[in-house]
């Protein structure tokens, strides 16, 4: 409980001010390939987690979850994925960032054995204005 306090508090500090704004949570980033394009491991989520802005993603607890980057440095907290929908769900799939520590890996697909420089676009958040 208290890792998803501490992962909580850390979204709220990092989360966007303004609409379009980025806010790098971290400069690297592992991955299985050049383009993050293939998932590192398969994890479930051992808690519900509320995406604080729209770089991350919600999840509920007992929810699959394929992990394509784990970033590196001050955001070693935070990996990158998307969470695995019902069959029939009309919810599309979105990749986006949550706390390591909501999941746990059940099994590994790749080694993330490419690590790469962030950019903006990582962490770009576009809120619309209403």
């Amino acid at each position: 409980m208290a890792a998803a306090l501490r992962a909580a508090l850390l979204c709220v500090l990092l989360a966007p001010g303004a609409a379009g704004q980025h806010d790098s949570l971290a400069e690297r980033k592992a991955c299985a390939d050049e383009e993050c394009s293939y998932p590192i491991s398969v994890a479930v989520a051992v808690s519900d987690y509320v995406a604080p802005d729209c770089r991350f993603i919600h999840f509920q607890r007992g929810q699959v979850v394929y992990v394509f980057s784990k970033l590196r440095g001050r955001g070693k907290l935070f990996w990158s994925g998307s969470v695995r929908g019902d069959y029939y769900s009309e919810q599309p799939a979105r990749l986006g960032y949550f706390p390591s520590s909501a999941v746990r890996e059940t099994r590994t697909l790749r080694r993330a054995a490419v690590e790469l420089d962030t950019d903006e676009w990582d962490f770009y958040c576009h809120r619309s204005r209403r």
